[in-house]
C-alpha cells in the first residue's frame, strides 16, 4: 500500500511496528527476567535501582524492605508483560548490560530502517513512544542490527508521560514537541493506541505486519510495512 502523508513529525511505536514482536518477547524479556534477581542483589544500593524498588513496592503493596516480595511482584509483572514503569526501568538497566557487554542487537525490520532514514532526510522530525523505558529505547536504537541510529531521532517518550491508550498522553506529547496534533502522524500496531492518538487529533497509521500476527481489521489506514510510505512537510 502506498501512503503519501503530510506531516512535520512522525511518532513511532517500536514493538510490532518498527521491530519484531518476537524479539522483545522471546529474547529481551527472558534475558531480563533470568538476570533480575542477580542484578538487583548486586545493585540494590545504587540510588537509581533503590528508587525503582521503592516504587515497585508501593505499587505492589508490600514493604519497601521486603526484597523477596518486591522481586516476586516484578517477576509476575514481567511474565504478564505489564506496562509498569519501575519494571520497564529495571529491564532497561539489565538490557544495558546485555547490549553493551553481551552482544545483544536490537531487531528492526529492513523496511523500518529505510523509512526512518527516508523520513529524516525529508526533514520530518522523528520521535519514539514506547512502553519500554527511554533508556531501553536508546539502547535498542544505539545497538540495532543496522548500527547506531540515535542521530535520526529528536526525542523519546515512555509511560512516564502517560499510558499509550490514553488520549491525554498524545496531547502532552504534542505540547512537549511544540507541534499541532494534526501535524503529527503516529504509527503503531495497536488499535487502542491508535484510537487514543486519533482522539487527540493526530494522524494515524496502523502497521499490521503479517509476520507478527497483527490484526489487520481497523478503522485506521492500514499498511503491512513501511515500504511505499512517504511523508512530506
Amino acid at each position: 500500500m502506498t501512503e503519501k502523508l503530510r506531516a512535520s513529525v512522525a511518532l513511532l511505536d517500536i514493538e510490532g511496528t518498527l521491530g519484531s514482536f518476537a524479539f522483545v518477547h522471546d529474547v529481551l524479556f527472558p534475558f531480563a527476567e533470568e538476570r533480575m534477581d542477580a542484578y538487583v542483589s548486586a545493585h540494590q544500593d545504587d540510588p537509581r535501582v533503590r528508587a525503582i524498588l521503592d516504587e515497585a513496592a508501593t505499587l505492589a503493596g508490600v514493604d519497601v524492605h521486603d526484597l523477596d516480595a518486591i522481586l516476586r511482584a516484578l517477576h509476575v509483572w514481567s511474565r504478564e508483560d505489564a506496562k509498569i514503569t519501575p519494571l520497564k526501568a529495571l529491564q532497561g538497566f539489565i538490557w544495558a548490560e546485555g547490549f553493551e557487554q553481551n552482544g545483544l542487537h536490537g531487531h528492526l525490520y529492513d523496511d523500518s530502517v529505510a523509512a526512518l532514514r527516508r523520513f529524516h532526510d525529508a526533514g520530518v522530525t522523528l520521535y519514539i513512544y514506547s512502553s519500554g523505558s527511554i533508556g531501553a529505547q536508546k539502547l535498542l536504537f544505539g545497538h540495532s542490527v543496522a548500527g547506531n541510529l540515535l542521530n535520526l531521532f529528536s526525542g523519546f517518550y515512555d509511560t512516564t508521560i502517560g499510558g499509550k491508550r490514553e488520549r491525554s498522553s498524545y496531547e502532552k506529547i504534542a505540547r512537549d514537541i511544540g507541534a499541532s496534533p494534526e501535524a503529527i502522524v503516529f504509527f503503531s500496531d495497536n488499535i487502542r493506541e491508535l484510537d487514543a492518538a486519533r482522539a487527540a487529533g493526530l494522524q494515524t497509521i496502523h502497521v499490521a505486519r503479517p509476520e507478527d500476527g497483527t490484526e489487520a481489521a481497523s478503522t485506521h489506514p492500514v499498511v503491512t510495512s513501511f515500504d511505499g510510505i512517504d511523508i512530506k512537510r
